[in-house]
Protein backbone atom coordinates (compact mmCIF):
# COMPACT_ATOMS: atom_id res chain seq x y z
CA UNK A 1 0.00 0.00 0.00
CA UNK A 2 2.45 2.21 0.78
CA UNK A 3 4.96 1.76 -2.55
CA UNK A 4 1.53 2.40 -4.53
CA UNK A 5 1.21 5.52 -3.18
CA UNK A 6 4.52 6.53 -3.20
CA UNK A 7 4.49 5.39 -6.83
CA UNK A 8 1.04 7.69 -7.75
CA UNK A 9 2.80 10.89 -5.63
CA UNK A 10 6.25 10.24 -7.79
CA UNK A 11 4.61 9.97 -11.06
CA UNK A 12 4.66 13.54 -11.82
CA UNK A 13 7.94 13.82 -11.19
CA UNK A 14 9.15 10.41 -12.58
CA UNK A 15 7.15 11.65 -16.04
CA UNK A 16 9.38 15.35 -15.57
CA UNK A 17 12.49 13.54 -15.41
CA UNK A 18 11.63 11.09 -18.42
CA UNK A 19 10.93 13.99 -20.44
CA UNK A 20 14.62 15.96 -19.30
CA UNK A 21 16.45 12.83 -20.11
CA UNK A 22 15.24 12.71 -23.29
CA UNK A 23 15.85 16.42 -24.49
CA UNK A 24 19.47 16.06 -23.03
CA UNK A 25 20.94 13.20 -24.06
CA UNK A 26 20.79 9.94 -26.98
CA UNK A 27 18.80 6.86 -25.84
CA UNK A 28 15.97 5.53 -23.75
CA UNK A 29 15.00 7.49 -20.51
CA UNK A 30 14.19 4.39 -18.77
CA UNK A 31 16.95 2.38 -18.18
CA UNK A 32 16.58 -1.42 -17.47
CA UNK A 33 19.04 -3.77 -16.00
CA UNK A 34 19.46 -7.48 -14.68
CA UNK A 35 19.97 -8.00 -10.87
CA UNK A 36 19.34 -10.65 -8.54
CA UNK A 37 16.72 -11.00 -5.71
CA UNK A 38 15.40 -13.21 -2.99
CA UNK A 39 16.59 -16.29 -3.44
CA UNK A 40 18.86 -15.75 -6.33
CA UNK A 41 15.54 -15.01 -8.66
CA UNK A 42 16.70 -12.57 -11.65
CA UNK A 43 14.36 -9.57 -12.55
CA UNK A 44 14.45 -6.47 -14.60
CA UNK A 45 15.36 -3.14 -12.50
CA UNK A 46 14.02 -0.21 -13.69
CA UNK A 47 15.82 3.00 -13.00
CA UNK A 48 15.53 6.75 -14.99
CA UNK A 49 19.20 7.11 -17.21
CA UNK A 50 21.81 8.88 -15.98
CA UNK A 51 24.65 7.57 -18.04
CA UNK A 52 25.28 7.85 -21.73
CA UNK A 53 23.95 5.51 -23.43
CA UNK A 54 26.06 2.00 -24.35
CA UNK A 55 28.21 2.93 -22.22
CA UNK A 56 29.53 0.04 -20.57
CA UNK A 57 29.91 -1.40 -24.13
CA UNK A 58 33.36 -1.01 -23.91
CA UNK A 59 33.87 -1.41 -20.27
CA UNK A 60 31.63 -3.91 -19.87
CA UNK A 61 29.64 -4.19 -16.01
CA UNK A 62 31.33 -1.52 -13.36
CA UNK A 63 30.67 0.44 -10.53
CA UNK A 64 30.41 3.61 -10.85
CA UNK A 65 32.98 5.73 -9.24
CA UNK A 66 33.30 9.43 -8.04
CA UNK A 67 33.98 11.72 -10.87
CA UNK A 68 32.61 8.70 -13.09
CA UNK A 69 32.34 9.87 -17.12
CA UNK A 70 30.05 7.90 -18.00
CA UNK A 71 27.56 9.85 -16.11
CA UNK A 72 25.31 12.75 -17.83
CA UNK A 73 25.59 16.20 -16.13
CA UNK A 74 21.95 16.06 -15.68
CA UNK A 75 22.42 12.54 -14.73
CA UNK A 76 24.54 13.63 -12.21
CA UNK A 77 21.73 15.69 -10.45
CA UNK A 78 19.39 13.07 -10.59
CA UNK A 79 21.35 10.75 -8.62
CA UNK A 80 22.34 13.63 -5.83
CA UNK A 81 18.55 14.04 -5.56
CA UNK A 82 17.81 9.68 -6.38
CA UNK A 83 15.77 10.58 -8.87
CA UNK A 84 17.21 8.18 -10.49
CA UNK A 85 15.53 5.66 -8.27
CA UNK A 86 12.20 6.42 -8.76
CA UNK A 87 10.94 4.23 -11.23
CA UNK A 88 11.68 1.03 -8.72
CA UNK A 89 8.30 1.46 -7.12
CA UNK A 90 7.30 -0.74 -10.08
CA UNK A 91 9.79 -3.40 -8.93
CA UNK A 92 8.44 -3.02 -5.63
CA UNK A 93 4.88 -3.55 -7.20
CA UNK A 94 5.59 -6.09 -9.46
CA UNK A 95 7.09 -7.81 -5.90
CA UNK A 96 10.64 -8.11 -7.52
CA UNK A 97 11.52 -5.60 -4.49
CA UNK A 98 10.62 -4.34 -1.19
CA UNK A 99 11.21 -0.68 0.01
CA UNK A 100 13.83 -1.94 2.45
CA UNK A 101 16.24 -4.42 2.18
CA UNK A 102 19.80 -4.89 0.55
CA UNK A 103 20.64 -3.25 -2.79
CA UNK A 104 20.17 -5.67 -5.74
CA UNK A 105 23.18 -6.06 -7.47
CA UNK A 106 23.72 -7.42 -11.11
CA UNK A 107 24.07 -10.96 -11.69
CA UNK A 108 28.15 -10.69 -13.46
CA UNK A 109 29.03 -9.11 -10.28
CA UNK A 110 26.88 -11.16 -7.98
CA UNK A 111 29.52 -14.62 -9.63
CA UNK A 112 32.63 -12.32 -8.61
CA UNK A 113 31.36 -11.74 -4.73
CA UNK A 114 30.16 -14.71 -4.25
CA UNK A 115 33.79 -15.80 -4.55
CA UNK A 116 35.40 -13.00 -2.80
CA UNK A 117 32.82 -12.13 0.15
CA UNK A 118 32.13 -15.02 2.23
CA UNK A 119 28.51 -15.30 3.19
CA UNK A 120 27.76 -12.97 0.16
CA UNK A 121 24.32 -14.59 -0.63
CA UNK A 122 22.93 -14.81 2.64
CA UNK A 123 22.04 -11.00 1.37
CA UNK A 124 19.80 -12.93 -0.83
CA UNK A 125 17.25 -14.48 1.74
CA UNK A 126 15.51 -11.56 1.83
CA UNK A 127 13.89 -9.16 -1.16
CA UNK A 128 16.52 -6.40 -1.98
CA UNK A 129 15.04 -2.89 -1.25
CA UNK A 130 15.46 0.67 -2.65
CA UNK A 131 16.72 1.35 0.44
CA UNK A 132 17.93 -0.22 3.55
CA UNK A 133 20.29 -0.25 6.98
CA UNK A 134 23.59 -0.25 4.71
CA UNK A 135 21.99 2.38 2.29
CA UNK A 136 21.48 4.67 5.14
CA UNK A 137 25.18 4.31 6.46
CA UNK A 138 27.48 3.90 3.95
CA UNK A 139 27.80 5.54 0.75
CA UNK A 140 27.49 3.22 -2.57
CA UNK A 141 29.90 0.31 -3.28
CA UNK A 142 32.54 1.28 -5.31
CA UNK A 143 35.33 -1.70 -4.62
CA UNK A 144 34.64 -5.16 -3.11
CA UNK A 145 35.96 -3.43 0.47
CA UNK A 146 32.88 -1.63 0.52
CA UNK A 147 30.89 -4.52 -0.27
CA UNK A 148 32.25 -6.44 2.71
CA UNK A 149 31.55 -3.09 4.85
CA UNK A 150 28.15 -3.25 3.36
CA UNK A 151 27.42 -7.06 3.50
CA UNK A 152 27.95 -6.68 7.83
CA UNK A 153 24.69 -4.08 7.81
CA UNK A 154 22.54 -6.29 5.67
CA UNK A 155 22.98 -8.90 7.91
CA UNK A 156 22.59 -6.85 10.39
CA UNK A 157 19.70 -6.03 9.24
CA UNK A 158 18.24 -9.39 8.22
CA UNK A 159 18.90 -10.84 11.55
CA UNK A 160 16.75 -7.64 14.01
CA UNK A 161 14.32 -6.29 11.09
CA UNK A 162 10.79 -5.47 12.61
CA UNK A 163 8.16 -2.66 12.45
CA UNK A 164 10.31 -0.44 14.59
CA UNK A 165 13.96 -0.60 12.43
CA UNK A 166 12.13 -0.65 9.29
CA UNK A 167 10.61 2.86 10.21
CA UNK A 168 13.85 3.99 11.42
CA UNK A 169 15.23 3.13 8.12
CA UNK A 170 12.47 4.54 6.06
CA UNK A 171 11.87 8.06 8.14
CA UNK A 172 16.45 8.26 8.25
CA UNK A 173 15.96 8.07 4.16
CA UNK A 174 14.19 10.85 4.01
CA UNK A 175 16.40 12.63 6.37
CA UNK A 176 19.17 11.54 4.20
CA UNK A 177 17.79 13.11 0.61
CA UNK A 178 17.13 16.59 2.76
CA UNK A 179 20.66 16.61 3.17
CA UNK A 180 20.05 15.70 7.04
CA UNK A 181 21.95 12.68 7.71
CA UNK A 182 23.61 13.85 10.70
CA UNK A 183 20.66 14.13 12.62
CA UNK A 184 20.36 10.47 12.63
CA UNK A 185 23.97 9.39 12.54
CA UNK A 186 25.82 11.42 14.74
CA UNK A 187 29.16 9.14 14.14
CA UNK A 188 29.99 5.85 12.18
CA UNK A 189 27.82 2.83 13.67
CA UNK A 190 29.01 -0.46 12.56
CA UNK A 191 26.60 -2.99 13.96
CA UNK A 192 27.35 -5.52 16.57
CA UNK A 193 25.26 -8.68 18.06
Amino acid sequence: MCAATLAVLALPLVCACVLLVRLTSRGPAIYTQTRVGRGGHVFTLYKIRTMYHNCEMQSGPRWSTPGDSRITPLGHVFRKLHFDELPQLWNVLRGDMSLIGPRPERPEIVAKLRVSVPGYDRRHTVKPGITGYAQIHLPPDTCVRSVKNKLVYDLFYIRHRCAAMELYILFATGLKLLGLKKLYQRKPRVPTE
